[in-house]
């Protein structure tokens, strides 16, 4: 058994595969994961059952496990700001979040730097996150 936060195979495989500048796919439970998201990366349904994982819940783990250098997030074409971004500032302090409207932002997911896409339960709408991995500094 791990010790550590992150106990998914899966998520472990596809980081030991990532590096710098690779980037993971964290979507809402309305994102179209399999026509959306590149078909190079690794794929992970976490969608148990609507509200179970949350896309916070994932982050939460992420953020121990991997370095962020980046985040971009879904914005609605109204320009308004969902309300879920406060917790994700919140769980990704010093990273801005840099903003995208629906479809630039599937073709970012589609991109061939994503390593991991993960679906979750995430009931709130436009809570899809795309993270870009950084570098881990020595000693």
């Amino acid at each position: 058994m791990l010790k550590t936060g992150l106990l998914h195979p899966g998520i472990l495989q596809a980081l030991g595969e990532a590096g710098h500048g690779a980037q993971v796919l964290i979507a809402d439970g309305n994102y179209p994961l399999r026509t959306r998201s590149s078909d190079a990366g690794h794929r992970v349904y976490l969608n148990l059952a609507p509200g179970l994982v949350t896309v916070t819940d994932v982050l939460r783990v992420l953020v121990d496990a991997i370095p962020v250098e980046a985040a971009h997030v879904m914005t609605p074409d109204d320009g308004t700001e969902p309300g879920i971004f406060a917790e994700f500032r919140q769980l990704l302090p010093g990273i801005e979040l840099e903003r995208l409207g629906r479809f630039p932002f599937y073709d970012a997911a589609r991109g061939p730097d994503v390593a991991l896409a993960i679906a979750t339960g995430e009931e709130r709408i436009y809570a899809n996150l795309l993270l870009t991995i950084g570098v881990v500094k020595p000693g």
